[in-house]
């Protein structure tokens, strides 16, 4: 699918590859809607790229909110054709911490509301209103969508229980959404990320951080969010991609 003229939804905006992506596509020639939670960012992010930008503030959790995000996207730019979920919250919690303290139950529930339900609820969202598009006259799509994971849903480090169930889910749903949308003419692909310059790396103790870096093959460092944002170009450009999991980590293997 072309994305000149085309529109994407963008979630966790206001940051890292987030904001990345969304510089990409709207390099690219898309009309790009901005979702985060954090209003001043996502605002200059939007203003910082001007025309065919549009700042959203939507909690991805909340049905009403990504409800009012896509109906923007719909006034705003005729349709939804692509829905990129990169919004996502760290946790660093062991299932039972010293002392004998077992995990906290609300933490584990914030965290797969955000990272797990939040990916699904702006899938169904846009999906249906993808389902309406006319199709490509070259491709035949109607839509792409194109969803975050990690390895840690395969790789997890101590102390990522609840990250990782997270990101397992978000593998999980790539097969099922793309068989249940393959007749509408929707794509649906995951991103795998290894360890990348992000906000969310500075939640990561430094002793796992460095850890996780001397375990990167080569190039040995971490990643640069635009080059996530240069894949998930190619991903909504390229048809054939479709009902997979693609890893960008350098080889990046946990140690523990």
């Amino acid at each position: 699918m072309k994305l000149d003229g085309r529109c994407a939804i963008v979630t966790g905006a206001a940051s890292g590859m987030g904001r990345a992506t969304a510089q990409t596509l709207h390099d690219a020639g898309a009309n790009v809607v901005l979702l985060d939670v954090t209003e001043e960012p996502l605002a200059k992010i939007a203003a910082e790229l001007g025309d065919r930008a549009v700042a959203v503030r939507a909690d991805v959790s909340a049905a009403d909110e990504v409800e009012n995000a896509v109906r923007t996207a719909t006034e705003q730019f005729g349709t939804v054709h692509a829905a990129v979920n990169c919004a996502g919250i760290p946790s660093m919690m062991k299932t039972v911490a010293k002392g004998g303290v077992p995990h906290s139950l609300e933490v584990w529930q914030r965290v797969i509301d955000v990272n797990l339900t939040g990916v699904f609820n702006v899938v169904r969202l846009a999906a249906a209103q993808m389902v309406t598009n006319e199709p490509d006259p070259d491709t035949a799509e109607r839509g792409v969508l194109v969803n975050i994971a990690s390895g840690a849903a395969w790789d997890g480090t101590r102390g990522t229980v609840a990250y990782s169930a997270s990101k397992a889910g978000v593998v999980g749903m790539s097969m099922p959404i793309a068989r249940d949308l393959a007749k509408d003419g929707i794509r649906c692909v995951s991103v795998v990320p290894g360890i990348f310059e992000t906000g969310m790396a500075g939640e990561v103790s430094e002793t796992v951080l460095t850890s996780l870096q001397e375990s990167v093959l080569f190039p040995q460092r971490m990643g640069d969010p635009p080059e996530i944002g240069r894949l998930i170009e190619h991903i909504i450009t390229n048809a054939y991609f479709n009902a997979t999991c693609i890893s960008l980590d350098a080889g990046l293997r946990a140690r523990h």
